[in-house]
């Protein structure tokens, strides 16, 4: 039975923070009781981006304790986490790390080797994901050319092993790495086959309704915690979805963090068949979530205020949807299956007389018109308009992008009311909440929504200009 009387602790695995906060019964923060550690990733030559693992684990340890020395680890029923999907790490035969964590963002890899006969549409529509260097068939293979490792494993996987003693993952972060047989939930033979491993050489996958409980150090170290159950990672963008109240096929979220994605949380029996240019991951045991992301846009966002020197952090006097310039957002290139590598992106349009503002308002209305292409081929594959539902950081930081979005899509928005959607959507998987957005509705203003369909023509021609120019 759903528990709606229990205080958790959530723990949330960012790529740009590592954060530990309390939630209220009804899954909202609970006021102070949010302690961050702040992450940078080391950024090299050749794509390579990693983040410090003992850096990592330690900072969010550190983050236990201070809210220990603030009085807010006592009465919490349940632990739940809500990790980065797609990070790996080496280790070796004793489990040591043999090199730093790789997330999402590093574009290091090399072809994978496949036979003849390898169906890609097949696998994809197997496991939901492609093979792209952003997966684990062809990491681990890239991995093993300059690494001699006995096993692999996640960031979300070895902060629970580190927490609990207990080497597993969950269905959803397993997903994530392109190595899962979406329908059965249990590791592809194709996958492994291609990434050169077997699957005890990868975390074990337990059930959403497995637990684990604080290794007896820990114990003694946050005693109030001691026996309480710590539930199975759920990856960020499942737990995005369910925390924004997107958590069925009625409804696509839209969250914007570092970066984007637009999804739809749906039954895995019975799913539509997967179309080529989106991907699918679990959220549960029961549930999957078909969607497409996006590389820039939080961090999109961030830069330009920077490098602009925006005071504001809106596009102050610019309309919606009438800039002369358009800007293609591939900063951080794109997402598979395209290939457009980091450093792709692009203005077009310039004038002397564009100010900074005009700029800013180009990139946020460039990476709306991004997310719109996949709500549109979620619309197609459910047969249906899909309700919206905004949510995540970004959302929270420009209501002049919140309007952007919603005249660009078309349609009423409903904006969540809570910011902390990814630790709230691990929370309601785990205790089989479904919890609604509350927070305002937008409504499109129709003359925005003429200038932006005006504007789309011209983006799409030039995207398609940028991302012929730009593939390596």
């Amino acid at each position: 039975m759903p528990r709606t009387d229990s205080r958790v602790l959530a723990l949330d695995l960012g790529t740009s923070s590592a954060r530990a906060l309390v939630l209220s019964p009804d899954l909202s923060p609970v006021p102070g009781a949010l302690a961050r550690h702040k992450i940078t990733p080391t950024y090299g030559v050749g794509g390579s981006a990693t983040l410090d693992l003992h850096d990592y684990v330690e900072g969010l340890l550190g983050c236990l304790d201070e809210l220990q020395q603030n009085g807010h680890l006592t009465d919490i029923s349940d632990i739940v986490l809500s990790s980065q999907w797609h990070s790996i790490v080496a280790l070796s035969a004793t489990g040591e790390a043999l090199t730093p964590v790789i997330p999402w963002v590093d574009t290091r890899s090399v072809p994978a080797a496949v036979d003849s006969a390898f169906d890609e549409r097949a696998f994809h529509a197997r496991t939901g994901a492609w093979l792209h260097r952003l997966y684990w068939p062809r990491r681990i293979r890239w991995l093993q050319s300059v690494v001699s490792a006995a096993s692999y494993a996640g960031l979300p996987d070895l902060v629970l092993e580190r927490l609990t003693s207990s080497r597993v993952t969950s269905v959803s972060v397993a997903s994530g790495t392109g190595t899962l047989d979406l329908a059965s939930g249990a590791y592809d033979a194709e996958a492994l086959a291609i990434a050169g491993v077997s699957a005890w050489q990868l975390p074990e996958i337990v059930p959403t309704g497995w637990t684990g409980v604080l290794s007896s150090a820990f114990a003694r170290r946050w005693p109030a915690l001691a026996g309480v159950p710590i539930h199975p990672p759920t990856g960020d963008g499942a737990a995005s979805n369910v925390g924004t109240g997107g958590f069925d096929e009625t409804t696509a979220a839209v969250t914007v963090g570092t970066s984007a994605a637009v999804r739809v949380v749906h039954p895995i029996e019975g799913a539509p068949e997967l179309p080529w240019e989106l991907w699918r991951y679990r959220v549960d045991d029961k549930r999957a979530v078909t969607g497409m992301a996006f590389s820039a846009a939080g961090n999109l966002h961030a830069w330009l205020t920077g490098v602009l020197q925006l005071a504001d952090q809106e596009p102050l006097g610019i309309e919606i949807g009438s800039s002369r310039v358009i800007g293609i957002p591939f900063q951080a290139g794109t997402r598979p299956p395209e290939t457009v590598p980091g450093g792709s992106g692009a203005y077009f349009g310039l004038s002397f007389d564009d100010t900074a503002a005009d700029l800013l308002a180009a990139s946020l209305q460039g990476a709306s018109l991004e997310i719109d292409r996949g709500l549109r081929m979620l619309d197609s594959l459910f047969g249906r308009e899909l309700q919206v539902v905004l949510g995540g950081g970004g959302i929270d930081a420009s209501a002049w992008w919140r309007n952007c979005l919603t005249a660009t899509f078309a349609r009423p928005t409903d904006v969540c009311a809570e910011a902390e959607v990814g630790a709230r959507g691990a929370a309601a998987v785990a205790l089989g909440i479904s919890p609604s957005p509350g927070g305002e509705s937008l409504q499109p203003v129709p003359t925005d929504v003429a200038r932006v369909a005006a504007l789309r023509p011209r983006y799409e021609s030039l995207r398609a200009l940028t991302v012929q120019a730009s593939i390596v």
